[in-house]
């Protein structure tokens, strides 16, 4: 979505257009609304449909672009915005439903799903008012609200309908020309019979059966909530139902969050590995066990599984791209947010002395990648063809000129040479500045302004276009290479672009609880919260204010997944943070769920024994009354036949290990003779002697 080419002029005559003609109802400003200097209020998006209509000869249009779009177009233009809050209120009678918005059509239930409830009620014919009685466990204030307070005043009437009734209740209709949507039904099984769909609600008695409708917004209960009244209330009885317009944000996170559970479901049926689908339902997990069991392993298999959408379990498998979708680190007790999140970094200066700079931690990194494809995924084509315009502009322009050597002039007149181009920066050289002779310019910005349909004229016109106040330094040269790269004679080559695919990330944590979680996170606890996915959990880091814009908020998109392994037997186990316990499910991974790893054993009879062997050692070590799963052996031990020996894989591997497990116990040299002869070792001076021993 994008706005129209418009300016100025052709603002100030769409105001005077709708001066003289007025504003459609379908077109009254719900969200926001443009307020000129003399108090006179406009709806943003029906201005800059006029204007485009005005300019361009098109028809009077909203649906191009969307409100935010809109007020962030005035905004940054220095014009004022104000959000408009308005509350709707919906009364039902045994006659009648109306609304106190004028956009309320019985005929058109479907614009349901634009709103949010914000309070429910019934009121008898006498003046009382009775509310929702809720249950243990339910929301407030939902789209299933209205029809769970119907229930609730009638449930005894309802109770009493013969089955016939029941079957033929009605609960919805969308449109005259549609069937209406009858039923109340006693379980969930029987409603999917009549309709196949997830859309129900089900209420819950405390003596008797429960009953299922159908049930999806806001307004897809309304004929159910008016026969109700009609067949069981006394005159005068009616319900009241309060509303909002949803805000832009709440329209576009059930829009996106439709699009990842279809997108996770979808992946789903196509992954092969059980365990694909746990993290797919969970955001974040954390692999526990004994160690060995193979669990960083069994992390990267998942990742590939998801990702290649179950083409191949193998990490080694994937192609460059797709393993950029795939970051791995493991956590020690000195590793800090810095090194995770963001921090400052010693950097080398041109002239020899040394600095520091903000650098991104290897998180941060990864879930940029991640949300720029969440994000471009969800750009039209034309938003696509723009940036690519962009880009090829800058790198065409970059490319033809010496750095250091061609001069460029500020409308001021100062003169400044580029030195060197990255992917967040233009270093300039300004030999005439006495205060300061260097300067880093953001590429983004530069980029935003090639990619807007904004013509900048003046110096003010890039202040506008980014919301400042006042103008940075910055803007002077942004807007002297903006006319530069504009000059240029670059001949425009047809884009063909789509939107990119939308992506899945996943980011393995090896050993989570051996870091100090909260010195690692710091404010980051909110935004993994699976519940917190997207703008909903935005934060402000901790090195914000030192950000190029220190508004910017960091989060967490959809599209990220994070799997943790951790020894259950470490001692840092004790000291996990309990902040960490609540936002990752805990999957226990078992010596046994993971012998299939032996399979790269090439020799079956090998792997035959070291099955055997690694039975039986693990079933004697759960028998030792101090410990139990927690300390058994995993398979990923015994991939180290591959070179070694099954005395050696004793003696070097599995011994001492064993001999920590039973340090301390009043038992320790019968329990480590018990493992040896269940392991299948003998010391070479015993030969054929039954009696294993231990050092």
């Amino acid at each position: 979505m994008a706005i129209p080419k418009i300016d100025e002029q052709n603002i100030t005559a769409a105001i005077k257009y709708i001066d003289e003609h007025g504003v459609p109802d379908k077109n009254k400003s719900t969200q926001y609304v443009l307020v000129m200097q003399d108090g006179k209020q406009y709806p943003p998006k029906y201005v800059i449909a006029v204007a485009n209509h005005l300019a361009n000869g098109v028809d009077i249009v909203t649906d191009g672009f969307n409100a935010v779009e809109a007020k962030n177009y005035f905004e940054a233009r220095g014009y004022n915005i104000e959000s408009k809050q308005e509350k709707y209120e919906l009364t039902i009678s045994s006659d009648e439903i109306v609304s106190t918005d004028t956009r309320f059509s019985i005929d058109n239930l479907h614009i349901g799903d634009n709103y949010k409830p914000i309070d429910t009620y019934f009121v008898k014919a006498d003046g009382e008012k009775i509310k929702r009685k809720y249950n243990k466990g339910e929301r407030r204030n939902t789209n299933q609200t209205l029809p769970r307070l119907a229930f609730q005043i009638f449930e005894s009437q309802i109770n009493n309908l013969s089955d016939l009734d029941k079957e033929n209740f009605p609960i919805c209709k969308y449109s005259p020309e549609t069937d209406m949507i009858c039923g109340i039904f006693k379980t969930v099984e029987e409603f999917l019979k009549y309709k196949n769909s997830m859309e129900h609600l089900t209420y819950r008695r405390e003596n008797g059966p429960q009953y299922v409708i159908y049930a999806w917004n806001l307004f897809s209960t309304l004929f159910f909530v008016k026969e109700c009244l009609k067949r069981f209330g006394n005159k005068g009885d009616k319900f009241i139902l309060v509303y909002r317009d949803k805000t832009e944000q709440e329209k576009n996170q059930a829009v996106t969050d439709a699009d990842v559970v279809a997108g996770e479901q979808k992946t789903a049926q196509g992954c092969k590995n059980p365990y694909s689908k746990v993290l797919l339902e969970s955001k974040n997990i954390i692999f526990r066990g004994a160690p060995g069991t193979g669990k960083s392993y069994l992390a990267k298999e998942i990742a590939a599984d998801i990702i290649s959408d179950g083409y191949t379990d193998k990490y080694t498998d994937l192609s460059d791209e797709q393993k950029k979708q795939v970051e791995f680190v493991q956590f020690h007790p000195s590793y800090d947010y810095s090194d995770f999140v963001e921090g400052l970094r010693p950097r080398m200066n041109d002239d020899g002395s040394m600095g520091f700079e903000l650098q991104d931690g290897i998180f941060k990194k990864f879930v940029d990648r991640a949300r720029k494809n969440f994000e471009d995924s969800k750009k039209s084509k034309e938003l696509v063809e723009q940036e690519i315009s962009a880009k090829t502009a800058m790198t065409e322009f970059f490319g033809s000129i010496d750095l250091g050597e061609e001069t460029f002039t500020t409308i001021k007149g100062s003169k400044f040479t580029i030195v060197n181009v990255d992917d967040r920066h233009i270093d300039i050289s300004i030999p005439g500045n006495a205060s300061i002779d260097k300067l880093s310019l953001n590429i983004e910005e530069l980029q935003k302004m090639l990619e807007s349909d904004v013509i900048f004229e003046k110096v003010s016109d890039v202040t506008n276009f980014f919301g400042k106040q006042f103008a940075t330094q910055a803007y002077s040269y942004d807007f002297a290479l903006y006319k530069a790269i504009k000059s240029r004679k670059i001949e425009k080559q047809r884009l063909a672009a789509s939107p990119e695919i939308q992506k899945k990330y996943i980011f393995i944590i090896d050993e989570i609880n051996r870091g100090e979680i909260s010195k690692i996170l710091g404010e980051l606890f909110f935004a993994i919260d699976p519940g917190y996915r997207g703008k909903a959990g935005e934060v402000a880091t901790q090195y914000s204010n030192m950000h190029t814009d220190p508004n910017e908020k960091f989060y967490i998109p959809e599209n990220v997944y994070i799997i943790g392994t951790m020894n259950d037997i470490d001692r840092s186990v004790d000291s996990f943070d309990f902040a960490m316990r609540r936002r990752f499910r805990f999957v226990e991974v078992r010596a046994e769920d993971t012998q299939d790893m032996l399979e790269s054993l090439d020799d079956e009879e090998l792997k035959t024994e070291a099955i055997a062997r690694m039975d039986k050692l693990n079933a004697e070590i759960i028998s030792v009354p101090d410990l139990n799963e927690n300390y058994q052996i995993g398979a990923s031990y015994f991939l180290k036949l591959k070179v070694l020996d099954f005395d050696d894989l004793w003696t070097d591997y599995l011994q001492p290990l064993l001999q920590d497990y039973v340090c301390g116990l009043n038992d320790e040299e019968d329990c480590m003779r018990r493992f040896a002869r269940a392991y299948g070792y003998r010391a070479h001076s015993e030969g054929n002697s039954d009696e294993a021993i231990t050092n």
